[in-house]
C-alpha cells in the first residue's frame, strides 16, 4: 500500500469516526471534500442534500478558485440535476473535450433505495477520475453514513420530546380523573367537617382538634389534586432508592443550585 492509498484510508477513517462522534455534518463534509480534492486532484467538489421534492437543503463546496466553483455549480445545475430528475440517473463519470480536458463525477448519497443527496467533483488534465472510482464511492458512502447519523440523532431527540409529551398527557388525564373522583367526596368531607367546627363551642377540645386535623388533611389532598392539573412538565424526583415520584413543586429545580 503506497502513501496515497494510506492517505485515502486515513481520510475515510476520520470521516467514519466523525460520524460516530456526531460531529457537525457541514464541517465534517467540508474537511472530507478538501482532503479528497487533494488526494484525487480535484479542482472543485461539493456535497448536496435535498428534500423529497429534490430542492437543495444543504450545500457544502470546496474549490481551488472561484472559476472552478462556478464550473462545478453550472455542471450540477445544467446537466446532473436534469439527468437525475428526467432520467433517474444515480451516478456517472464523464469526460469533456477541449483545450484542457475536464473530468467529472456524480455519486449518490443514499440509504437503501432512498437517495437524499449527491457528491460531485471536477478535475482538469489527462488523468481520468474513473481510476479513482473505488475511493470516491467509498467517500460518498461514508458521507451518507454521516448524514444518516445526524438524522438519526435528530429523530432521537424528536422521539424523546414526543415521549415526554405523551407521558405528560397521560399524567394530566390521570389528574383530571383523580380530581373528578376525589374532589366530589372530598368536598363532602370538608363541608361536613367545617360545619361541625362552626359548633366547636359545643365540642370538647380533643374532638375539635381532631376535626381540625381532618380539615387540614382534606385541604392538603385538594391542593395536591390541583397541582396535578397545573403540571407543565413530567419531572420526577427520587422517593426511595430505585423508586421515583412526580415532582409537584411549582418551580423547576435548578440542578446547579445546592
Amino acid at each position: 500500500m503506497d502513501s496515497r492509498d494510506l492517505d485515502k484510508y486515513e481520510t475515510l477513517r476520520r470521516l467514519a469516526l466523525a460520524g460516530s462522534r456526531g460531529d457537525d455534518l457541514q464541517g465534517t463534509a467540508e474537511t472530507a471534500l478538501r482532503q479528497a480534492a487533494g488526494l484525487v486532484r480535484l479542482q472543485a467538489a461539493a456535497m448536496y442534500l435535498w428534500d423529497e421534492k429534490m430542492a437543495i437543503t444543504v450545500a457544502v463546496t470546496h474549490a481551488e478558485s472561484d472559476a472552478a466553483r462556478e464550473k462545478l455549480v453550472s455542471l450540477e445545475e445544467e446537466l446532473f440535476r436534469g439527468l437525475r430528475r428526467d432520467r433517474q440517473m444515480l451516478s456517472a463519470y464523464m469526460t469533456f473535450g477541449g483545450e484542457t480536458p475536464m473530468h467529472s463525477f456524480t455519486l449518490p448519497l443514499r440509504h437503501g433505495t432512498k437517495v437524499f443527496g449527491t457528491v460531485i467533483g471536477i478535475q482538469e488534465g489527462d488523468r481520468k477520475l474513473l481510476a479513482e472510482d473505488a475511493f470516491l464511492e467509498a467517500l460518498s458512502a461514508a458521507i451518507a453514513l454521516n448524514v444518516l447519523a445526524e438524522g438519526i440523532g435528530q429523530e432521537k431527540v424528536i422521539s424523546k420530546d414526543a415521549r415526554q409529551k405523551e407521558r405528560l398527557g397521560a399524567i394530566i388525564e390521570t389528574a383530571v380523573t383523580v380530581n373528578h373522583e376525589i374532589n366530589n367526596p372530598l368536598t363532602a368531607i370538608l363541608g361536613n367537617v367545617q360545619l361541625l367546627l362552626l359548633k366547636r363551642k359545643d365540642l370538647d377540645k380533643d374532638l375539635s382538634d381532631k376535626l381540625k386535623t381532618i380539615e387540614a388533611s382534606a385541604m392538603k389532598i385538594r391542593d395536591v389534586t390541583q397541582r396535578l392539573l397545573r403540571l407543565t412538565s413530567a419531572r420526577s424526583v427520587e422517593y426511595t432508592e430505585g423508586t421515583s415520584m412526580l415532582d409537584l413543586s411549582d418551580e423547576p429545580k435548578d440542578e446547579n443550585k445546592p
